[in-house]
């Protein structure tokens, strides 16, 4: 979406995207965006779930989106040429299964410099509606998407997402049972109360929010209530926090409200961190979800994050408030490389019966 709605080439430096940017005023974050692929590797980040994301909306909605299905899907295919033009300049390399998780790994982990290796990328679909049918779906998995929220903002086409309410919808039901089959992973980020319940009892796969904060923190139907959270670590799921501000902390007023007026800073992050390890008695099922990309830059993040890169920063702050460095490093990446590795271990789908 980056890449082609907001017309970036995030090959480049990040101070190159925003100098280009810095006359534009189309959409909120010009000229303060905080990721590119030079800043993914500075930050040693060498792996990340890359979105796939076009909403239809029916005639009348308030939201931006597509006017059909059909539109929405040309869109995804759009952004999924992207990803295979950067794979085939070496930039990014998608990761479906646990032989390439392994080959990422290691290439990281041996690498003389993180500016040599490509950045590996884990295929999700934000919002289901770009898929016309279920035969859709199994073309998509066939291209290598691994993990679906059924829903984005509103009422979409499978299911209902934030800032709006309902059950999930027969075709969602559908879609929930396909997936499952395929072994993909349920993304329930943005399912409104009802269809996240009807969900996880439906769903049999892994689970995982992927970037979700607490609702006890920051009261909004956005966030996921302790009960919430708590099912999703019964599920032996994971859930990656988001570094959008008014997710972070309360009082945040849209349009009126930046990063330096109300002190936001990235160690406000931790305290969704500390709410859900004390509801798990661990560290282990929450990591870094970010959202960097999702539409909003330094004008709406922690006023001391300059780039993606500085998500290398959570650690040491991790330890600062009291946390070991082992569980640091669960955090930094190895709890989002264990739940991949056991969504993973059987991933031969049963043949369609549709």
């Amino acid at each position: 979406m980056n890449a082609l709605e907001w017309n970036r080439d995030l090959t480049q430096p990040l101070a190159d995207i925003r100098a280009r940017e810095a006359h534009l005023s189309d959409k909120p974050d010009r000229g303060r965006g905080v990721v590119s692929l030079p800043e993914l590797r500075r930050g040693g980040i060498g792996l990340c779930v890359a979105t796939q994301i076009a909403r239809y909306v029916e005639p009348g909605s308030p939201l931006p989106g597509w006017h059909s299905q059909a539109q929405a899907w040309a869109q995804t295919q759009g952004q999924l040429a992207w990803y295979q033009a950067m794979e085939a300049v070496g930039e990014m390399v998608q990761i479906r299964d646990l032989a390439g998780l392994q080959t990422q790994l290691n290439r990281w982990q041996t690498a003389e410099s993180p500016q040599t290796v490509p950045v590996g990328y884990i295929l999700s679909l934000e919002g289901a509606d770009s898929l016309v049918t279920l035969d859709h779906l199994g073309k998509a998995y066939e291209q290598g998407l691994r993990a679906i929220g059924p829903a984005h903002y509103g009422p979409g086409v499978y299911a209902y997402g934030t800032d709006s309410e309902g059950p999930l919808k027969p075709r969602g039901r559908d879609l929930l049972r396909e997936m499952d089959r395929l072994g993909m992973i349920l993304d329930v980020t943005h399912l409104c109360d009802t269809c996240f319940w009807e969900a996880l009892e439906l769903y049999q796969g892994p689970v995982w929010a992927s970037h979700n904060n607490c609702r006890a923190l920051v009261p909004h139907q956005r966030q996921y209530s302790d009960d919430q959270i708590r099912a999703i670590l019964e599920r032996g799921g994971f859930i990656g926090l988001a570094l959008d501000a008014w997710m972070m902390v309360p009082g945040w007023v849209r349009g009126l409200s930046t990063p330096e007026s109300i002190g936001l800073r990235l160690e406000h992050i931790l305290d969704h961190l500390d709410h859900i390890c004390q509801l798990a008695g661990n560290a282990d099922h929450v990591g870094i979800g970010s959202d960097l990309d999702g539409a909003f830059g330094r004008e709406q993040c922690p006023a001391d994050l300059e780039s993606i890169a500085d998500l290398q920063r959570l650690p040491e702050l991790m330890q600062k408030r009291g946390y070991t460095a082992e569980e640091a490093e669960k955090f930094a990446w190895k709890n989002g490389i264990r739940f991949l590795e056991r969504a993973w271990a059987v991933q031969q789908p049963e043949p369609a019966n549709l």
